[in-house]
């Protein structure tokens, strides 16, 4: 089946399948779309796949612009150049295409172009979504890893470029119009970045699935990604091949459907990491999710029960899943501990103090003190 296309609706058009991507230009011409900005990070656009992409549409007549200049975590002066990008070359749509931090800045750069507050002002966390009332331009995304799915999300996380602390640009109306997912697009990513996306995607079904809000839907979908992700990884790192990484590509998508549930303490320990020390997203994700998952397993040994179910384990419980992932990352070469991306001791109680501010905890399937964050760190350091 990977070798065909599909489409799917949920509710965003999903065109997922090898060599979906071609469809991009005619796509623009049918929807009268003449000048796109495409926004990406810099080392997608040094890539050949990018510059045969803009080599398309460029044969279609169709003027199109890159932004780059983008952080690995983006903040919100990017956002800002976006705009600004968007304003200069007339554009009459937003294409993101790359990973989470480029899809990110693509949907935040979509709000901000009819919406010119601070951006900050639209902070779902204290309700700003409310304020976001004015239509968006054309927005299309193309996702080059299998890791955040934000392709198919509804929201951008934005740093503070100050105080670091990640927001949350939230609203329906920043639903991509239509997603092209090309499997042949992540088919060179290097070992260690397929690794780390995929265990942000694993860690977006597990989280979600244990997440405290009901949502018997996703968490259906949670289940089903984390099969998916359990049979397809390691492959995907080791020995890629087009089924397994549609596979992988499939569960991201499936893990930023399900996290409308909740996520949870492993990406409030995940994030600061990043804000404050500029570790990759799923890298942080994937060394805290052992240790954020035995912190949650009194209370919800039957949700571990069903993931250990699902992953086919003899172990059937919580420290049987715990034990899995610490040997998965061995296997796929995900460090053990934080002191092998930089962490020290003297940045735990920082650390400790962003993660207690961030917004993913509160729905954690238990409450995460302080005293927790620290400890946490403490042992994974």
């Amino acid at each position: 089946m990977f070798d065909k296309i599909y489409q799917y609706n949920f509710p965003t058009t999903i065109r997922f399948g090898a060599g979906a991507v071609n469809e991009l230009p005619d796509y623009l011409l049918k929807n009268n779309l003449k000048s796109p900005l495409i926004v990406t990070d810099p080392v997608v656009a040094s890539l050949d796949f990018f510059k045969k992409i803009i080599a398309g549409i460029k044969q279609k007549n169709i003027a199109v612009d890159v932004f780059a200049d983008i952080h690995k975590n983006p903040v919100k002066s990017d956002v800002y150049k976006g705009a600004d990008a968007y304003d200069q070359s007339k554009s009459d749509c937003i294409i993101g295409i790359g990973g989470g931090a480029a899809i990110d800045v693509a949907r935040a750069i979509a709000l901000r172009i009819n919406h010119r507050e601070d951006l900050f002002v639209y902070d779902d966390l204290i309700g700003g979504d409310v304020y976001v009332t004015n239509d968006v331009p054309h927005f299309i995304t193309i996702p080059t890893t299998a890791g955040t799915g934000s392709e198919v999300g509804r929201s951008a996380i934005i740093a503070d470029d100050e105080t670091h602390q990640k927001k949350i640009l939230f609203s329906p109306k920043l639903l991509a119009k239509i997603i092209f997912a090309d499997p042949m697009l992540t088919m060179e990513l290097p070992p260690a970045v397929t690794a780390a996306t995929g265990m942000d995607a694993l860690t977006h079904n597990m989280e979600a699935y244990i997440a405290k809000m009901p949502h018997p839907l996703c968490e259906g979908i949670a289940l089903e990604g984390i099969s998916l992700i359990s049979q397809s990884i390691e492959r995907a790192v080791n020995k890629p091949d087009l089924a397994s990484r549609s596979n992988m590509l499939i569960a991201s998508l499936m893990g930023a459907v399900a996290f409308q549930k909740g996520l949870g303490v492993v990406h409030s320990l995940a994030h600061p990491l990043s804000s404050l020390l500029d570790t990759h997203h799923g890298l942080a994700n994937a060394i805290n999710l052992p240790y954020g998952m035995e912190f949650n397993i009194e209370g919800s040994e039957d949700k571990f029960r069903k993931i250990a179910r699902t992953l086919e384990l003899k172990d059937e419980t919580g420290q049987g899943v715990v034990a899995y992932l610490q040997e998965l990352n061995s296997k796929i070469g995900i460090p053990s501990q934080l002191r092998s991306v930089g962490v020290k001791e003297e940045h735990l109680d920082t650390l400790a103090d962003l993660a207690l501010a961030d917004f993913a905890h509160p729905n954690n399937p238990k409450p995460v003190s302080r005293e927790d964050f620290r400890t946490l760190y403490g042992k994974a350091l």
